[in-house]
């Protein structure tokens, strides 16, 4: 069982804050493998009720959202039926317990179909479901598609919902990656929205530390966790119009893999899922903190 870290005193920061360092702490515990077809989970959310796990894949895999019960069995695949995966990053849901997944994949900076997609998904028997509410974006500042090498500031794969918006963690694929991530704002509602910015912030370290792969809300809304392939960042201080006031905690789980989903099982523990490779992977593991 993994001790209890305890996060030192959070800092103030300015507006374009710099992490701090935790001391090392024990490894990732497995909770279960991954059921076989799921090499490229891309993001997980818990049901309302905590007994289904919600999963999804990227690009090139089905539109469907996969059922996993808490020990890692697949109970059942839930085809969208009115919807394709371009690319599905992220999936997290609201406090009422609606599920959204986010449709904005974008490696090249290129895309200009963003959207994220309410789905009616309420029940682990569902065999499909529906995208019932779409919020198609663009993002506030980027004026070329592709943007320079230097300034690929504008792909995404993180996400959560926080009293009626949307906030976006973009992902760095910038030529001299240097850590610098965007925060944007979105309304939660049908319709074509300017995503506005309201957060420039960097975390430290290479692309494997610092390059953002999925976010999760705690339950008292105070907290963001972002994740990367080596570390979890814990965002709090912020305001709903301002992040350049987050205060950020970085803590390393001595782990290298491809980690693209967390999501909170309780305010103090996390679930972490990576994709599959020949050699490692194709876990989700328990972190408490």
């Amino acid at each position: 069982m993994l001790r209890i870290l305890t996060l030192s005193a959070f800092l103030l920061w300015s507006c374009n804050p710099k992490a701090q360092d935790t001391p090392k702490t024990d490894e990732l515990t497995v909770e279960f493998t991954l059921p076989k077809k799921l090499k490229e989970v891309s993001g997980i959310v818990l049901s309302q009720d905590k007994n289904t796990i919600w999963a999804i894949e990227d690009q090139g895999n089905k539109n469907v959202v996969y059922g996993l019960d808490k020990q890692g069995k697949l109970v059942t695949d839930v085809l969208v039926e009115n919807a394709e995966n371009n690319d599905w990053e992220d999936i997290t849901k609201d406090a009422q317990g609606n599920i959204y997944l986010g449709d904005f994949g974008n490696n090249d900076n290129s895309r200009q179909n963003l959207a994220i997609l309410k789905l009616d998904l309420k029940e682990a028997t569902q065999k499909t479901t529906k995208a019932v509410q779409t919020t198609k974006f663009h993002y506030e500042g980027q004026t070329e598609f592709p943007p320079k090498k230097s300034n690929l500031l504008y792909d995404c794969e993180a996400f959560v919902e926080m009293n009626g918006n949307f906030y976006l963690f973009t992902k760095n694929r910038s030529k001299g990656f240097d850590g610098t991530f965007l925060v944007f704002k979105i309304p939660n509602k049908e319709g074509d929205f300017e995503a506005k910015l309201v957060g420039k912030l960097k975390l430290e370290g290479k692309y494997s530390d610092a390059a953002i792969t999925s976010a999760a809300l705690n339950s008292t809304q105070d907290k963001i966790v972002l994740l990367t392939h080596r570390n979890i960042h814990v965002l709090s201080g912020f305001t709903a119009d301002n992040f350049n006031t987050s205060k950020i905690e970085k803590i390393s789980l001595n782990h290298n893999s491809q980690k693209e989903a967390v999501v909170f099982l309780d305010d103090k523990t996390l679930l972490i899922a990576d994709e599959k490779d020949k050699e490692t992977g194709g876990n989700v593991y328990r972190f408490s903190f």
